[in-house]
């Protein structure tokens, strides 16, 4: 390559990135849409003599929508106020008795801060932490046959995570995501694991609108 085109290529690329920090100053909302999945550990089950004495959950379908809006905003840092919701429809359960239901619905809010690094150039880190509610709700029916005795259940939910921000073009960016819902267990009347909490593992991406 030549020292021209050299000097060329170096121009263009320094012009997209004051394009993209001069747009990003002008953008104080954002607006998110997600897909990923849910991971929940293993739990063992109190007294349970039977072959695969555990709770075990699937990796549930998940999708995130989230709001956010920049509070305050250096060129080494920002920090905004996010909501981010997350709907997990068919969480699976399976274990060697007929103690869980099929299946059951997750639902977490929780507003939170979020802190990004260098919010105004093309790829931006960040870290959120906050606190809100998780409902869930489960399948009448158990795993094998009969009713399930359990019901829906609302508790509270921390949320703490992070992830990586890369701008597409323009207003869209790309978001590559880890949270981590901390919330209540489900309710597990002929299952007890012994937990009242449990860890929610999303793991996800999509594409945020800024605007």
């Amino acid at each position: 390559m030549s020292r021209k085109e050299a000097l060329i290529a170096v121009l263009a690329v320094a012009m997209f990135a004051l394009g993209t920090s001069a747009a990003a100053q002008e953008e104080k909302n954002e607006l998110t849409g997600m897909i990923g999945r849910i991971f929940i550990s293993d739990q063992g089950i109190h007294g349970a003599t039977y072959f695969n004495p555990f709770v075990r959950s699937g990796n549930g379908l998940t999708f995130e929508v989230n709001y956010a809006r920049r509070l305050f905003m250096t060129p080494i840092f920002g920090v905004s106020g996010e909501v981010p919701a997350a709907f997990n429809l068919k969480e699976k359960l399976n274990s060697g008795a007929d103690v869980v239901p099929k299946d059951y619905r997750q639902i977490f809010v929780t507003p939170a801060v979020r802190v990004n690094l260098f919010p105004y150039t093309a790829v931006s880190p960040w870290v959120s932490f906050g606190g809100g509610f998780a409902h869930f709700s489960e399948n009448k029916d158990l795993l094998y046959y009969g009713t399930n005795p359990g019901g829906s259940t609302t508790s509270g939910a921390i949320q703490g995570g992070a992830g990586l921000d890369v701008r597409l073009w323009h207003r869209f960016s790309l978001r590559g995501e880890l949270r981590d819902f901390w919330s209540g267990s489900p309710n597990l009347p002929l299952a007890d694991t012994g937990k009242t909490r449990q860890h929610n593992y999303f793991v996800g991406g999509g594409l945020v609108w800024h605007f």
